[in-house]
């Protein structure tokens, strides 16, 4: 039986070699993987805009015999995925009090919880061994972004990691990944609204074999289709902006999982910056 994230690396695999209507078509089985068992060849064609043909084209180009097969691991897929997952209880559903205060606090709750229960323990794990493995760790967003890339490449120096944060500035990213090899990282934020140039880069590392880490608001989002590890992160806000809170989760979680795995290392640089900062009196003590 195919499980749940393999059929959807599949689809992203093999989404830079298909033609442009299969792209939506793919697009559209990422993004509503957990729908697509309960509807027919002819539903998605109408979804997509596409010809039922090109939907069965489509799922023998990434791997089954058709439609049908298709649709049939997916259903086997979710069913094992959902009798396995956690339902995590992070707060009593009571009725939400009129002020804007609880409101946001509840909300955020609801992201960190659906958060949790997406994120498979396995592929989080995968990714912390990749960073542990890699040389250097280039963390990349824009915009709002940009700060959580700063954070994380912060978080990860703490913890001895080699991390820095990619400026967009008079060097553009699509001119800075060029300069990484294989044994470096790319950990890349994108949320809406999704930036063309994160996009670009992702799309670069991925020509140059470069391993790039996504963190992202949904598995249909522009970046996923670069990336071999994708974390998402519910960021759903009352604003026209993102919510932190989740993603702050799996920022720490990230920084904590890598210093548990690395304790003598951490340990080591975590007293040497000690002594060097008392040495140069660069802190107060009480």
């Amino acid at each position: 039986m195919a499980r749940y994230k393999e059929i959807k690396e599949k689809i992203q695999n093999k989404f830079e070699e298909l033609p442009k209507n299969q792209r939506k078509i793919a697009n559209y089985f990422v993004e509503n993987f957990d729908k697509v068992s309960f509807l027919t060849v002819q539903d998605i064609s109408l979804a997509t805009g596409a010809s039922v043909a090109s939907v069965v084209r489509f799922a023998q180009r990434i791997g089954f015999s058709g439609f049908s097969e298709l649709r049939e691991a997916i259903a086997d897929s979710l069913q094992n995925h959902l009798s396995n997952m956690q339902n995590f209880s992070l707060f009593d559903k009571r009725k939400i009090e009129k002020d804007i205060l609880t409101s946001v606090a509840n909300l955020d709750i609801k992201n960190i919880n659906d958060t949790l229960s997406i994120i498979e323990r396995e592929v989080f794990d995968s990714a912390i061994n990749i960073i542990l493995n890699s040389d250097r760790v280039f963390t990349v967003g824009l915009g709002i972004s940009y700060l959580l890339a700063e954070i994380l490449a912060y978080q990860l120096t703490q913890v001895s990691v080699d991390a820095t944060a990619f400026k967009n500035n008079y060097c553009p990213f699509s001119e800075q990944i060029p300069l990484l090899n294989k044994k470096d990282l790319i950990i890349m934020f994108s949320f809406p609204p999704y930036s063309k140039d994160t996009i670009e880069a992702a799309k670069i590392a991925s020509e140059k074999k470069i391993k790039l880490i996504a963190i992202t608001n949904k598995e249909a989002s522009p970046i996923t289709f670069f990336s071999k590890i994708n974390l998402i992160v519910h960021s759903e806000n009352m604003l026209f902006t993102n919510s932190f809170a989740a993603i702050s989760v799996i920022i720490n979680a990230l920084a904590t999982s890598v210093a548990l795995k690395n304790k003598a290392h951490t340990k080591l640089l975590q007293r040497e910056t000690s002594e060097i900062l008392e040495k140069y009196n660069k802190i107060v003590s009480y």
